[in-house]
């Protein structure tokens, strides 16, 4: 009894999971809108690139081939690719149905993402050592779930290890800001 009772849990269980598997509701994209994308901007770059590789030349001149020979056709291969997945994505209506990614993981790789990109920026216009301070003390209080302190001190200790390595030993200098450099109110530049 118990155990026919733990059988007909796993069968439901399994077909909850193939139920919600085939529901779009918790799509952030399908795939077949994420080829057309894919394809769209993969002719637009083999276009870009056979443009650039005709006013280079791609003809085989009198001592071989001349510059823009090998990526002329390697643009071509790109375009006929991309023609081809742009083609069968539209005729195969499926794949609109079929999730790309859905809400949960697209919020995960975009609580990494964004972030990441904010770090980009911060290290153009404050400096790299700065940036990463407050990027690796963020990161360990709202994804790791440290204490500040702790989440200040290792983002502190890993700045100054950086910039003493870069700065002194191998002596690189790396982006100190182009808005405000806040090595230089220390003393340091």
């Amino acid at each position: 009894m118990m155990g026919s009772y733990f059988f007909k849990s796993i069968i439901y269980r399994e077909e909850e999971c193939r139920m919600s598997d085939n529901s779009n509701h918790n799509s952030v994209i399908s795939v077949r809108t994420m080829e057309i994308i894919v394809a769209l901007l993969f002719l637009a770059v083999g276009l870009v690139v056979m443009t650039g590789s005709i006013k280079l030349g791609a003809k085989w001149g009198s001592d071989g081939p001349e510059s823009g020979y090998f990526p002329f056709y390697i643009s071509l291969i790109i375009l006929v690719s991309s023609s081809i997945t742009l083609f069968q994505a539209f005729k195969d209506k499926e794949q609109g149905e079929e999730a790309f990614v859905e809400k949960e993981p697209f919020g995960q790789v975009m609580a990494v993402l964004v972030p990441a990109a904010v770090y980009v920026l911060g290290v153009q216009l404050i400096g790299i050592y700065v940036a990463s301070a407050v990027y690796i003390a963020i990161f360990m209080v709202w994804l790791g779930k440290y204490v500040i302190w702790k989440a200040a001190a290792v983002g502190l200790g890993v700045s100054i290890a950086l910039f003493m390595m870069f700065e002194y030993w191998f002596q690189i200098p790396l982006p100190h800001g182009s808005l405000i450099n806040p090595l230089a109110f220390i003393g340091l530049q």
